[in-house]
């Protein structure tokens, strides 16, 4: 078993990579594994681990502090109540009888709710408020929807470390201890927004406009390596939740007999033809995570589906549901469709997209099999998009 690892002076990473993870909530697929970091805070007079990895690992966390030696825990710091991270506590605390969990007035219901905690060993701290560890303070940063209601972060004052929980993480199982040294963080950092982080934009800008002014040596999330460039981080966070949308076309398209491919094949030549860039995505065989990830940068949204039993196609139907649910910065959309007697797929597709708001730029529709009109529409959809595209 590999050993905690030191960050500076009596700070240690002790959480555990989990190299051969394949999904997350039975939903997200990590194609490079995780990690599920903690961190031991040690003051002159009081010792902080910060999160306690998820259930299976907690054999883990605690050999690293055996270890390091800690014969005693006066808090552990929860970020965010998700098992994840929460999920070892009831395990940490029956090893060290005298921690103190700290978290959030919100978070203390919700872990009462998830987990088997006391009430009294449970102690809420305010927005801004510091707890000394002695020559070492905690101040708690309260942020909401970053991802659930009940979050916040931790600063350490005196080595200018932000342990900023899923926020600035990703999925990414790697031996490097800071980002610098991994090849893949930013993909992986962006797939990671993309899935968890882009629902939450708007508030997560605001946030990023009160780290601003925090003096950074680092940033350690509860995923992933730390960074070790945090301006560089910020920075980059700042462009994914920034209003302005990017400037490239998802089109999104399932087809069962080549009817809507052929549809979806002329809108992706026509629109490259114009200088347009395009992310294109079969939606019979979907990556959530490319998918997710392409949805950042896309000014316009084109979903094209045959009709099956009235309506839309069950996976232009799932694809429309994800995107609805992550909401992207996109502006604008489009349809493509083909039908054989009759169709709901316009205002079945527009409805789960609603709360995007989109500006919708047309919808072309073929009875059965494409013709010289339809195509003909499709090059004019080009023309429209391109417009938004290329002012």
């Amino acid at each position: 078993m590999t050993s905690a690892r030191k960050i500076t002076d009596n700070i240690y990473w002790v959480g555990a990579v989990d190299w051969h993870r394949q999904t997350f909530d039975e939903l997200i697929p990590l194609s490079e594994g995780t990690s599920y970091n903690a961190y031991l805070v040690q003051g002159s007079e009081r010792t902080a681990l910060i999160d306690a990895v998820d259930p299976p690992f907690v054999p883990v966390l605690l050999d690293r502090l055996d270890q390091l030696g800690v014969k005693q825990l006066d808090y552990i710091v929860s970020n965010h109540s998700e098992q994840d991270h929460s999920g070892g506590i009831p395990m940490v605390l029956d090893r060290f009888p005298g921690a103190q969990v700290l978290c959030t007035p919100k978070a203390k219901g919700i872990l009462r709710d998830l987990l088997p905690i006391a009430e009294p060993r449970i102690q809420t701290v305010e927005d801004g408020e510091r707890v000394p560890l002695g020559g070492r303070s905690l101040m708690f940063f309260h942020m909401p929807w970053v991802h659930w209601p009940e979050t916040m972060v931790t600063y350490l004052e005196e080595d200018q470390i932000l342990f900023s929980c899923d926020l600035f993480g990703s999925h990414l199982a790697t031996s490097a201890l800071f980002s610098s040294q991994a090849a893949t963080i930013l993909p992986a950092m962006k797939r990671y927004y993309a899935e968890i982080m882009m629902p939450f934009r708007i508030p997560i800008s605001k946030y990023l406009d009160r780290l601003g002014p925090i003096a950074l040596k680092l940033i350690a999330p509860s995923h992933g390596p730390i960074h070790d460039k945090p301006e560089q981080v910020l920075d980059i966070y700042r462009s994914w939740t920034a209003a302005e949308p990017g400037n490239s076309v998802v089109v999104a398209y399932v087809s069962m007999h080549g009817s809507v491919q052929q549809m979806a094949e002329r809108l992706i030549e026509a629109l490259l033809a114009r200088n347009v860039s395009v992310d294109p995505f079969n939606l019979a065989a979907l990556d959530l995570g490319n998918f997710a990830t392409a949805l950042i940068d896309a000014r316009t949204l084109v979903f094209a589906s045959p009709t099956v039993l009235g309506g839309a196609h069950p996976n232009a139907v799932y694809g429309a549901y994800l995107t609805n649910a992550l909401r992207p910065r996109a502006r604008y959309g489009a349809l493509l469709g083909s039908y054989s007697w009759g169709t709901k797929i316009t205002a079945q597709l527009q409805d789960l997209l609603s709360a995007l708001k989109l500006e919708m730029l047309g919808t072309v529709l073929a009875k059965g099999a494409p013709r010289p009109a339809e195509f003909a529409a499709i090059d004019q959809l080009a023309d429209a998009i391109a417009a938004r595209h290329n002012q």
